[in-house]
């Protein structure tokens, strides 16, 4: 089997050649596809507003908000440069849920950085400004109306503007192999962000001087192996994104799977999933020591008892013959234990031969256990177990089996 050795270059049509790759070659050939980048549309920016805006959102969301109102740390700084920001803040990954602590939405939030934290036109100090407080928020595309009704009929009289901006800016997404390889690379500073004027990219550098915002890409803060997440102006491109770089969505879905991540209210059933089912706390997306919220009861609970018995895992789709195949498989579909019969999880998510599944662990790692979908025995399924998932999930899970 021919494979690829780097450096190698997309062709034109590089939207439907990652996933012809995934379908005919190995993962190990596909770490040396190279970095990728995708417009995420099926996510979509609203914004936060208003000097109520962090103790608003610290009641509501899984994770610490109050980290916003923080001034930024060292150790996420980049190269200073012209209208780029002393030191970033980080994104962050969070949830809101149901009083009854069910999965509704899941949010990427975003300081942009404040005037008096950017070097002004000249590069000669920081600018002036009244640095009010905003936070932009990446949420599912899908559900957007529905985002902002909820959040304004939780606002009551706090003094916070909830936003519609899907029109003014837009999610983007680097990923591929030097990410999984490692968190930096030649390509990639090490540093939390990469920005226009970085020191990566002269031409990037060249367009930060009139950007007077300082857009940049940072660390996806869920996972390193999913590489840069960042919001930009829709009016224009990202740095650090050639042409021949940009791919469909779909190949950043199946980067994700291959990785055991959902995202969005589609993946992660809304008003149904557990987050801790769907690894949020793993994910980075739950703090448990920040007081209350809404939801927080049962995630305290479930989160103490220690046994989570059921968990969101990467799915292969195997033939008869024990290979990948590209299959058609609908979410929702049974996972079922060939040799007892038992039904033991869901499909979740599925695109060629990847998917995600709901599934109980006590089945599904068992290095004995041979999976299949209900209605379609002659497919495979093969859970796998992701790398960065925590040693103390598989101790929490021995102790459940040994207790039983």
């Amino acid at each position: 089997m021919r494979r690829f050795e780097p450096p190698f270059r997309f062709p034109k049509s590089i939207a439907s050649s990652y996933l012809t790759l995934r379908r005919n070659h190995h993962q190990h050939d596909l770490e040396n596809v190279g970095s990728m980048a995708s417009r995420l549309k099926t996510r979509s920016v609203i914004r936060f507003s208003g000097p109520d805006t962090i103790k608003f959102l610290q009641g509501l969301l899984t994770n610490d908000v109050r980290r916003f109102g923080e001034t930024p740390r060292e150790e996420t700084s980049h190269l200073p440069t012209p209208n780029m920001p002393l030191h970033a803040v980080p994104p962050m990954y969070a949830a809101l849920l149901t009083p009854q602590g069910r999965f509704l939405y899941d949010l990427f939030l975003y300081r942009p950085p404040r005037p008096e934290e950017k070097f002004d036109k000249t590069g000669a100090g920081p600018g002036a400004g009244d640095g009010e407080l905003e936070l932009l928020a990446d949420v599912d595309a899908q559900v957007l109306d529905e985002v902002v009704q909820t959040f304004k009929r939780y606002r009551l009289r706090a003094k916070v503007d909830i936003e519609n901006v899907a029109q003014d800016f837009s999610s983007w997404q680097r990923y591929g192999g030097n990410f999984s390889r490692k968190s930096s690379t030649e390509e990639e500073p090490d540093a939390a962000s990469v920005g226009w004027g970085a020191g990566v990219d002269k031409s990037a550098m060249s367009a930060s001087q009139g950007n007077k915002s300082g857009w940049q890409w940072f660390r996806d803060p869920r996972l390193d192996s999913l590489g840069y997440r960042g919001i930009f102006p829709s009016s224009s491109e990202p740095p650090l994104v050639e042409e021949d770089k940009k791919t469909d969505e779909k190949n950043y879905l199946l980067w994700r799977l291959e990785k055991g991540v959902a995202e969005g209210s589609t993946e992660i059933p809304k008003g149904e999933a557990i987050p801790l089912e769907y690894n949020l706390e793993g994910l980075n997306a739950i703090s448990f020591d920040k007081g209350c919220y809404v939801g927080q009861e049962l995630i305290a609970r479930t989160h103490h008892r220690g046994v989570i018995r059921k968990r969101l895992l990467p799915l292969k789709f195997l033939d008869s013959e024990g290979k990948e195949a590209e299959q058609k498989v609908a979410p929702g579909s049974e996972i079922l234990d060939a040799a007892s019969g038992k039904r033991i999880g869901t499909v979740t998510t599925a695109l060629g031969c990847r998917g995600l599944g709901l599934i109980r662990l006590e089945e599904a790692l068992k290095k004995s256990s041979s999976l299949t979908i209900l209605g379609q025995e002659d497919l495979k399924a093969q859970a796998v177990k992701p790398d960065w998932w925590p040693p103390e999930w598989f101790q929490e899970q021995r102790q459940h089996s040994a207790a039983a």
